[in-house]
């Protein structure tokens, strides 16, 4: 038993008034095509703290274990909503706004989008753009997830309860997938530097059918979910500290040039790609 109480990993920190802990696992193995990551976090900051969330291919699921976080709407400093108990953001081609007044605490879960489709048992479609409430979403038996993580003791008991919850909801779908996981793989493989002819011809399919696939499937078309993993492998150089001019980093990742990085940037993160580094940089300090 002490060594299950060992496996989640817990980093600690804290900057002035400011203190922060993430723990983290890895998903089991039979799990990996369905769950990116995920995290559990507990944050305090002497006031309200804003931050910029970049769009990635994946649906973020965010279960709060304390007051909920304000959710802007897009392009908005005013208007936004809360979401007692929790939210899923479906894939965007956008940045997302959100902001607490000084407390958080709740798991983050990424799914992939096949892990979504089958959790939540919805065309992807329905939540492309979106936020929405995780209790409107959840399917009717994990209604009170919330509450029932809250009341487990620790990092590892919670993120068992994901795992079992997750398990159960795969075994028991019964949706047809048909190639699009292998179309997921591909494109991940490449690192989204994918020629979407290319791939509908190695499917068997015209384009517009594999597009067709992927809204119901997955929420957004090959060519946009190409864009978020190339865009996604950057990101998470950035974060790691790794060094390169722009350039550089335009032609390692896939980019025609300096000035298609910079665009992708602009409309993913809503600023220049120098001031996206910074945020990153600031964000790998919470990295555990």
């Amino acid at each position: 038993m002490q060594a299950l109480a060992q496996r989640a990993r817990i980093a600690r920190g804290e900057s002035g008034e400011s203190r922060w802990e993430v723990a983290t696992r890895p998903p089991a193995p039979r799990l990996r095509p369905y769950i990116r990551d995920y995290s559990g976090y507990t944050e305090e900051t002497p006031g309200p703290l804003r931050r910029v969330e970049f769009p990635m291919p994946q649906i973020v699921v965010i279960i709060e274990l304390g007051p909920p976080v304000r959710v802007f709407d897009a392009g908005s400093d005013r208007r936004h909503s809360l979401y007692p108990g929790g939210f899923v953001a479906g894939i965007d081609d956008t940045f997302t706004v959100t902001e607490h007044d000084g407390f958080q605490r709740g798991l983050q879960v990424n799914l992939t989008p096949i892990g979504a489709r089958l959790f939540f048992g919805v065309p992807m479609a329905e939540l492309t753009g979106r936020v929405l409430s995780a209790r409107d979403l959840l399917p009717r038996k994990y209604a009170r997830l919330a509450e029932r993580l809250e009341e487990l003791p620790t990092w590892d008991e919670r993120f068992d309860l994901i795992e079992r919850a997750l398990g159960e909801r795969v075994d028991e779908a019964r949706h047809e997938l048909g190639v699009v996981p292998w179309a997921l793989r591909r494109i991940e493989e490449l690192g989204g530097a994918v020629d979407m002819r290319a791939l509908a011809r190695e499917l068997g399919y015209s384009q517009k059918h594999v597009i067709g696939l992927f809204r119901e499937n997955v929420g957004v078309p090959p060519k946009l979910l190409a864009r978020l993993v190339r865009f996604d492998r950057l990101i998470k150089h950035l974060k790691a500290g790794a060094s390169g001019t722009w350039a550089e980093l335009a032609q390692r990742f896939g980019y025609y040039d300096q000035a298609h990085l910079a665009r992708d940037v602009k409309q993913f993160t809503g600023t220049t790609p120098t001031k996206a580094r910074a945020t990153l940089i600031d964000l790998a300090g919470m990295s555990p």
